[in-house]
C-alpha cells in the first residue's frame, strides 16, 4: 500500500517537472519572437516628371501620372540582415549640383548613395545600403512618410541634375525598410533596389554591357563636339546650341525609344524637348558652364499649352534662358528655319522666355518644390 502511494507520488512529481519545463520553453519562445521579429517595408517610388512629353508647334503630348511612393508592407522570413548595425550615410562623397544644393540633409544622404553607387547600379541589380542612417527618423509617428518624401526628392534631384543618366527607370526602384524590434526599442535598416522587378533599368538598356557601350558612344560624339571648343563661354554655348538644332530631327510621332534622354539626341538624333535639354545640359557640364534643366510648360504659336523642357545657363554671371527645341521649329512644308528663327531662345531673358514659357519647379505632383535660377531681365546682347 505505501509503494503504491509512493508511486503516485512520484508520478504526480515527474508530470509538474515536465509541465514546468514546457512552461519555461513557451516563455523563451514568446520572447524570442518578440526580440527578432522583423518586417520589411517597400516605398515604391512611381516615375517622376523625368518622362513628360514636351512642345514644339506641331506636337500633341501626354503626361504621365505622376504620384508619390506608395508604402507596401511584405514579412520577410530572414532575420540575419537585421543584426547589422551601419549607418551608410556617404559623408565623404562630395556633391556640388545644383538641386542637391536645395535637398535636406536626409535627402542628401540618398542622393550621395546614388552617386557612390553609380557604376554599380548600371547592373540594375545592385543593392544600394543606407543602413540605419534613418532610425532616429523612422522612429517618430510619421517617419515613413517623411522618409518617402526625402526619397523622393532625393531621386528627383538625381534624375535632373544627371543628364548622363539615361539608364534608370525610378518607377523601377524601391525603398526598402527592415523593422528590428527588441522589448520596446526597434531599429530600421533601410536600403534600395528593384523590389519585384528583374532590374531598375529602362526597356532600352538591360544590361551593364548595353550601358557600357551606349556610353561610349556618347562619349565619343561629345569629344568630337567638344574637340571644336574656344574657350570662350559664349562661343561655346552657341557651338552646343548650333550643333544641336543642327543634328537632331524632332520626333512628332512620340514612339520612337530614347526620344527623353541624352541618348535619343546624341545617338539617334531624334527626340523630343526633353531630349534637347538634356543634350543641352550634358554637354555644358562637360565645358563647365553652369547650366541646369528646367520643366514647366510652353504656348505655341497655335495658343496650345503643353509640357515642355528647356535649359537656363549661366554666362559672365548672370543666367539666360536658351530653347534649343523651339529654336529647332519644324517648317511646314518642309525647308529649313530661318536665321532669327534659329536664335529667337538663345540666351533670352524673362522679357521673352516669360511671354510663351511657364516654369515649374516641382516635378511630381505634392513633391518638393525646386528653385531655378533667377535669370536676366533682359536678353543677352549678341
Amino acid at each position: 500500500m505505501k509503494r503504491e502511494l509512493a508511486d503516485k507520488i512520484i508520478s504526480i512529481i515527474l508530470f509538474l517537472i515536465i509541465i514546468g519545463i514546457f512552461s519555461v520553453l513557451i516563455v523563451f519562445s514568446i520572447i524570442a519572437l518578440q526580440e527578432f521579429g522583423s518586417k520589411e517595408e517597400n516605398l515604391e517610388f512611381i516615375e517622376t516628371a523625368g518622362d513628360i512629353e514636351n512642345t514644339t508647334n506641331e506636337e500633341k503630348t501626354v503626361e504621365d501620372d505622376i504620384e508619390t511612393p506608395a508604402i507596401v508592407q511584405n514579412p520577410i522570413s530572414s532575420i540575419e540582415r537585421n543584426n547589422q548595425n551601419t549607418s551608410n550615410n556617404y559623408s565623404n562623397v562630395q556633391v556640388d549640383k545644383y538641386f542637391y544644393n536645395q535637398l535636406e540633409e536626409e535627402s542628401r544622404i540618398i542622393y550621395r548613395a546614388f552617386e557612390s553607387n553609380k557604376e554599380q547600379m548600371k547592373t540594375g541589380t545592385y543593392q544600394i545600403e543606407l543602413g540605419t542612417s534613418f532610425s532616429d527618423l523612422l522612429s517618430q509617428s510619421n517617419g515613413q512618410e517623411q522618409l518617402g518624401e526625402y526619397y523622393q526628392s532625393a531621386i528627383e534631384a538625381y534624375i535632373y541634375d544627371n543628364a548622363e543618366v539615361f539608364y534608370l527607370s525610378p518607377r523601377k526602384m524601391y525603398l526598402n525598410i527592415e523593422t528590428t524590434t527588441r522589448g520596446e526599442n526597434s531599429t530600421y535598416n533601410v536600403f534600395i533596389n528593384s523590389g519585384n522587378e528583374s532590374n531598375y533599368l529602362t526597356d532600352e538598356f538591360q544590361s551593364k554591357e548595353q550601358i557600357d557601350q551606349a556610353v561610349s558612344q556618347i562619349e565619343q560624339v561629345k569629344n568630337q563636339i567638344l574637340q571644336n571648343k574656344t574657350g570662350n563661354t559664349f562661343e561655346d554655348i552657341k557651338m552646343v546650341h548650333d550643333y544641336l538644332i543642327d543634328t537632331i530631327s524632332y520626333d512628332s510621332s512620340l514612339s520612337k525609344t530614347n526620344i527623353y534622354n541624352v541618348y535619343g539626341a546624341l545617338i539617334n538624333r531624334e527626340c523630343v524637348c526633353e531630349g534637347y535639354a538634356r543634350a543641352f545640359k550634358y554637354l555644358l557640364d562637360k565645358l563647365d558652364i553652369p547650366c541646369v534643366m528646367v520643366i514647366g510648360t510652353g504656348t505655341n504659336s497655335q495658343g496650345e499649352t503643353e509640357n515642355h523642357a528647356w535649359n537656363y545657363v549661366q554666362l559672365n554671371g548672370i543666367w539666360y534662358a536658351v530653347d534649343t527645341t523651339w529654336d529647332d521649329p519644324i517648317v511646314v512644308g518642309g525647308g529649313t528655319a530661318s536665321e532669327e528663327s534659329r536664335y529667337k531662345y538663345f540666351l533670352v531673358g524673362k522679357e521673352i522666355i516669360d511671354q510663351d514659357h511657364k516654369s515649374s519647379g516641382q516635378f511630381t505632383e505634392g513633391g518638393k518644390v525646386f528653385s531655378y535660377p533667377d535669370i536676366s531681365n533682359t536678353s543677352y546682347s549678341i
